[in-house]
């Protein structure tokens, strides 16, 4: 057997097939864990936090976003763009300009619940 092998292999002889069959039967599937995964991605970018906090307190364009955060409004569109993509954030025009809004309440709540684990 190879190294790599027996680093791998479990040490105990007793498996508790109840409890493996019942995570197993709960477990969400690989492209629902895998889509779960790219969201979470999405919140390991500071700007995009912070721009989600922005948009906590009112919904705004990029100028006000990159006068707010000290940064390019071009920055600020990419971020936005990947935000959007990911349906985080929505967008509605007024005349030429574009203001950006949380997508929905769902977005404060991971926001909120990452941030009270952080503060405790």
């Amino acid at each position: 057997m190879s190294p790599e092998k027996a680093a791998y292999q479990c040490d105990f002889i007793c498996v508790h097939e109840d409890v493996v069959a019942s995570v197993k039967q709960s477990m969400p599937n690989e492209v629902v864990l895998f889509d779960l995964s790219e969201l979470f991605k999405i919140f390991g970018d500071s700007t995009r936090i912070r721009i989600l906090y922005c948009l906590f307190a009112h919904e705004m364009c990029v100028c006000d976003i990159a006068t707010l955060l000290g940064m390019t409004q071009s920055a600020i569109s990419h971020q936005l763009a990947v935000l959007k993509r990911s349906k985080l954030v929505s967008s509605r025009r007024d005349g030429k300009t574009v203001i950006y809004a949380l997508a929905d309440d769902h977005v404060r709540r991971i926001i909120d619940q990452g941030f009270e684990h952080v503060t405790e």
